[in-house]
């Protein structure tokens, strides 16, 4: 099984520490994994503006760029779930084997669906609220959307149990949107902010001492809030708990 790591670009600027912790927790599961140094943007914050022509010869790039690995693997839904609906579209590929869109996976949804651990090395003794992600839920399928009418489950839930310590809670309103929504918090800044500021509020009712949760985007986004409210809580990605060693 060839692995390639896929670090987006405000992983790699603002949290490189998840993305150096997803290639020692993919290595410790003893998965052969590779981090091309070439990759850039993977195109969606120009698509999602309405500027797709722009992001065409970033799409191609990624293709290229990836292309003979079995599996591609990023710590961002967001990133991973944009290749996976655009590039279809964007670099007119059917989803074969040609197409990155069809063995792109988020990390967790990787670990969780393909190499499927039975435990993990990590011991993090906190506890911790889970932030589940709009497109980790409704597009990655991570966990179950509350307005289907189905079983719940959550992948990020399943794997945080591996980790020696660690206490996980969820809170009102699990799968509500935190505001960021990229251009969103940008174009209804206001509304974004109440969104968050009622999100992050959810999550210190639960009495956690962090919240966490597989997007950075998000986890950025409430961050802001709790500095400027000054709230005795903090965030930390899923990966950086699924590798600690507390």
């Amino acid at each position: 099984m060839k692995v390639a790591l896929f670090i987006p670009c405000y992983v790699n600027a603002l949290y490189p520490e998840v993305g150096e912790a997803s290639y020692r927790l993919l290595r410790s599961l003893g998965v052969d994994v590779d981090y091309p140094l070439e990759q850039t943007c993977c195109g969606q914050p120009m698509a999602n503006a309405g500027y797709e022509a722009d992001a065409k010869p970033l799409a191609k790039k990624m293709e290229r760029l990836f292309a003979g690995y079995d599996y591609v693997v990023g710590p961002s839904a967001s990133c991973v779930s944009f290749v996976r609906e655009g590039y279809p579209r964007l670099t007119h590929h059917d989803d074969d084997k040609e197409c990155l869109a069809s063995h792109i996976y988020e990390i967790c949804e990787f670990i969780h669906d393909v190499v499927r651990p039975t435990k993990l090395d990590a011991r993090f003794p906190h506890k911790v609220s889970l932030h589940n992600s709009c497109h980790g839920v409704r597009l990655m399928g991570l966990s179950a959307p509350s307005e289907m009418n189905i079983p719940y489950y959550s992948k990020l839930r399943n794997l945080l149990s591996l980790v020696e310590g660690v206490e996980v809670v969820e809170p009102e309103r699990k799968d509500e949107c935190c505001g960021f929504g990229g251009l969103f918090s940008i174009e209804e800044s206001a509304v974004s902010k109440r969104m968050a500021h009622d999100k992050v509020a959810r999550h210190v009712a639960t009495g956690a001492e962090y919240i966490t949760g597989a997007d950075s985007s998000c986890l950025m986004n409430m961050q802001g809030i709790i500095e400027n409210e000054g709230l005795a809580i903090r965030t930390k990605h899923i990966i950086e708990i699924l590798t600690a060693k507390e």
